[in-house]
């Protein structure tokens, strides 16, 4: 499948840097089948790029300090969402085929694995990014990480996951999605309220085990 290039809300953007079809970035896109569920996805990621100042969604970092802690240099967040994504639907799909009454949203799996992460964007800036422009930086707050990162106000004054909450809304998700991404870290004291949410949840504490396991043999000492 392939989407035209267009902004939050469906507006034409020529400067748009994503690909024709998110799925070249993210397979798992291809599995929403709610087409207003798809292009609002697309429409985070949209905007995500448009307010921060990454040209190529495939440099975000996963998390630069734990990498240099690790010695992981190479991790990348889009590696990691769609290891969340691939779980997440692998477990999901296991429990609809065992217990079909459950009457648990796939699409809404899909779509909350993909975004979870969005804050990224926000959270790091590329190397070249202007201090004090549009992710939240302020002049001299940053700090350089191994990959060429700077970490931003977002990640030391606000952080995980509440931009993630403010880029769904803003780009018109259902809240159901806005709880998946504010429930899917201890960064909150909320606890997932769905099915959805608990599945992505776990999917993401796993696909984060398997990076920490690369570099440690017992994972306690993550």
């Amino acid at each position: 499948m392939s989407d035209d290039r267009t902004g939050p809300a469906g507006t034409p953007d020529s400067s748009d840097p994503l690909p024709v079809d998110l799925a070249d970035v993210f397979p798992a896109y291809d599995e929403i089948d709610d087409p207003v569920l798809r292009a609002g996805v697309r429409d985070a990621y949209v905007l995500a790029l448009a307010e921060t100042g990454w040209d190529d969604l495939r440099a975000v970092p996963w998390l630069p300090d734990e990498q240099a802690r690790l010695g992981l240099p190479d991790e990348t967040s889009v590696e990691h969402v769609n290891d969340v994504a691939a779980l997440a639907t692998a477990l999901a799909d296991e429990l609809l085929a065992r217990r079909p009454d459950l009457g648990i949203d796939r699409d809404l799996v899909v779509a909350g694995a993909l975004v979870h992460d969005i804050s990224k964007l926000y959270e790091f800036a590329p190397e070249d990014a202007v201090d004090g422009d549009d992710t939240g930086e302020s002049a001299g707050d940053t700090a350089d990480d191994d990959d060429g990162s700077h970490g931003t106000d977002y990640y030391d004054l606000l952080g995980h996951p509440y931009v993630g909450v403010h880029v769904c809304e803003a780009a018109g998700l259902p809240v159901a999605l806005s709880h998946i991404v504010l429930s899917h870290t201890g960064r909150t004291s909320v606890e997932p309220a769905t099915l959805e949410a608990e599945v992505v949840k776990h999917a993401d504490e796993v696909a984060g085990g398997a990076i920490r396991s690369r570099a440690l043999a017992d994972l306690r000492d993550a």
